[in-house]
Order: structure tokens, then sequence, then C-alpha cells
């Protein structure tokens, strides 16, 4: 029954594809630019496709939490206790298991993106501060409702993005070592 709530706010997300790839369309134009002018002056070029990626993934979250919603659409107010979404209702389980999936991708691509971001403790804490920006902006706007089980679930699946990334990078780096790829 979670699977039906999931899977139906899921394909619900995916119409903002769209509205991802022409940000990162756009990032990856103002990138080739600064690039072009980095590689002139001698300096180390910006990571393109993780910056695209991150641009992309960016400009979904916003979608889906602030601009497909009306402003004042919903019920102002704040969350604070731990745990309280888990357990009311399937729907509500649903919302729970969906803030991680929302933020496999940013524990991955941020530290794709940005290499400063490639600590575990700073991926998180970069996690933890974009999620209760989203939070707050949510609450101000009254296009959310804060909820600290939403910055709980979302780090938690930054850091299991984090995880997915560090294995993959690792894996690549130890395939560059052994000299299998070029």
């Amino acid at each position: 029954m979670i699977w039906k709530y999931i899977i139906k706010d899921l394909g619900e997300a995916m119409q903002y594809l769209p509205y991802g790839i022409m940000a990162g369309a756009v990032m990856g134009l103002i990138l080739n630019g600064m690039n072009a002018r980095r590689e002139r002056k001698g300096k180390e070029t910006f990571p393109m496709a993780g910056l695209m990626a991150f641009s992309l993934y960016l400009m979904i979250i916003l979608v889906i939490t602030f601009f497909s919603r009306e402003d004042g659409s919903r019920i102002r107010g704040m969350d604070l206790e731990l745990f309280s979404t888990w357990g009311i209702n399937t729907r509500n389980n649903a919302f729970v298991v969906e803030n991680v999936l929302l933020f496999i991708p940013y524990g991955f691509v941020c530290p794709w993106a940005f290499p400063w971001l490639r600590g575990f403790f700073r991926n998180t804490f970069a996690a933890f501060v974009t999620s209760l920006g989203v939070e707050t902006f949510q609450l101000i706007t009254g296009r959310g409702y804060f909820q600290i089980d939403d910055i709980l679930t979302n780090v938690l699946g930054a850091m299991i993005g984090y995880v997915i990334f560090w294995m993959l990078y690792h894996v690549l780096q130890g395939f560059r070592r052994s000299g299998l790829t070029q």
C-alpha cells in the first residue's frame, strides 16, 4: 500500500524534470563560458557534469517543495516532535520514505559537483543546512509545514546518497590506479 503512494507521488514529480533539464542546460552554458575564461588564465576548471547534475537536481527540488505549491496553500506551523510523522497512517509513512528518497541525489551530486563536500560530515552538514533552509522557507511562505522529521529524513537520504557516491568514487579510483580505464 505504501508503494502505491510513493509511485504515484514520484510520477507526479517527474513532470518537473523538464524544468530541471532546462536549469542544467543554462548552468552548462554559464559554466562553459566560465571554464573557457579560467582556462585562458591557466586556472583549474569547474567540474561541468557534476555542477550541471546539481543544477538539475536543485531545480527539481525547488519546484517540488515551493513552486508547485500556491502561496499560503499549506497550513502554517511547526512540528518539532521527533518521529511524529511515522506510524500515523500509510500516507504519512509514504511521505517519510519520499523525504529520504528526495535527498539521496543530494548526497551523491554535492560531492561530485563540489569537491570540498567530499567528506562525510561536511556533506551531511550541507544537507542539514539545505533541508533546514527548505523547511524554514516553507514555513515563512506557507508552502509547507515545518517538520523536524523532514529534516531528519532528508539528512538520512543525503547520507545514503553520500555512501553510494563514496563507494562508486573509490571503485572508479581503484580502476584508474590499476590501469583498467584511461
